[in-house]
């Protein structure tokens, strides 16, 4: 039987973090499926909770005027969704959406938030991993801009 422990310790996002850590995220986390369709957050709604998907797509959108919903990522098995429940206002700056039945783990950012509050060593390893795949993501952005550009030309 799969337990949230273990669905922790084999996500790659958490495997080389503390146990006693993995305990304490345990306790802000639930297991959530998603029809596609399926919105895991909207635009300007309250960032609550992050999101790691242990299988399934979902797509990451902004909104354009005169041009409607653009992609502008597709998230698939094994990656993580949302880093505004770390940023105040805690609000969400684009639509997540599940393309395909997704299943993933969720992680209250409020609870998560309060308990990095109290263990500074649980924050710290939690800021060092979303900085990383923050650094990816900005990373990917440019090379889709130099893309963009390059095909204006």
């Amino acid at each position: 039987m799969e337990t949230l422990e273990r669905l922790f310790r084999d996500h790659a996002f958490f495997s080389t973090m503390d146990p006693k850590h993995l305990d304490i995220l345990v306790g802000c986390a639930s297991n959530v499926r998603f029809e596609p369709g399926d919105f895991l957050f909207r635009e300007g709604e309250e960032a609550h909770s992050f999101f790691f998907l242990r299988s399934g797509l979902v797509t990451v959108e902004l909104y354009v005027p005169g041009r409607g919903a653009m992609q502008v990522e597709t998230v698939g098995e094994g990656g993580v969704i949302g880093w505004s429940w770390l940023i105040p206002p805690y609000q969400w700056h684009f639509d997540a959406r599940a393309v395909e039945p997704t299943r993933a783990l969720a992680l209250d950012g409020t609870c998560l938030r309060s308990k990095c509050d109290e263990d500074h060593d649980l924050g710290y390893a939690i800021l060092k991993r979303f900085f990383h795949l923050v650094e990816q993501r900005l990373e990917a952005t440019r090379v889709q801009l130099i893309g963009e550009f390059s095909e204006r030309k």
